[in-house]
């Protein structure tokens, strides 16, 4: 089936296996969803993803990350800002800061997809694509 928002989908699924107190959860693969995932490994939201090939197509299979136990839960909030209705765009002046900076940013920009912490470092502004905290 087809969606979208593909990366709508793909936050809505570890909302609801971090919820669900799921080990992995299973993604459809795109470039930009990897590099989605590369962000919440490099900020330490998941512990790991893998590529997976399934038959005629490839899912990302993302290993969630709890705390001490599983009632800890690493992820407290996943939000989708920029939809393909209503598109969010951040000058390198204005760039969102998620709960004075203790939550992250994913932007995308023309150096790629990186974190609102990193396009201040590089100066630049982009599509303002979800919150993670």
């Amino acid at each position: 089936m087809t969606t979208s928002d593909p990366i709508a989908d793909m936050l809505t699924r570890i909302r609801n296996a971090n919820t669900a107190k799921h080990d992995t959860v299973d993604v459809p693969a795109s470039k930009m969803k990897i590099a989605i995932a590369n962000i919440l490994l490099d900020e330490g939201y998941i512990r790991r993803y893998d590529l997976v090939d399934e038959g005629n197509f490839q899912n990302i299979r993302i290993e969630l990350k709890y705390g001490a136990d599983k009632n800890e839960k690493i992820i407290t909030g996943l939000k989708r800002i920029s939809k393909p209705g209503l598109r969010v765009y951040a000058g390198k002046e204005d760039l969102p800061k998620v709960l004075g900076g203790l939550g992250v940013a994913i932007i995308s920009t023309n150096q790629g997809v990186i974190t609102d912490k990193e396009a201040r470092k590089l100066q630049v502004g982009g599509e303002v694509l979800a919150f993670v905290w």
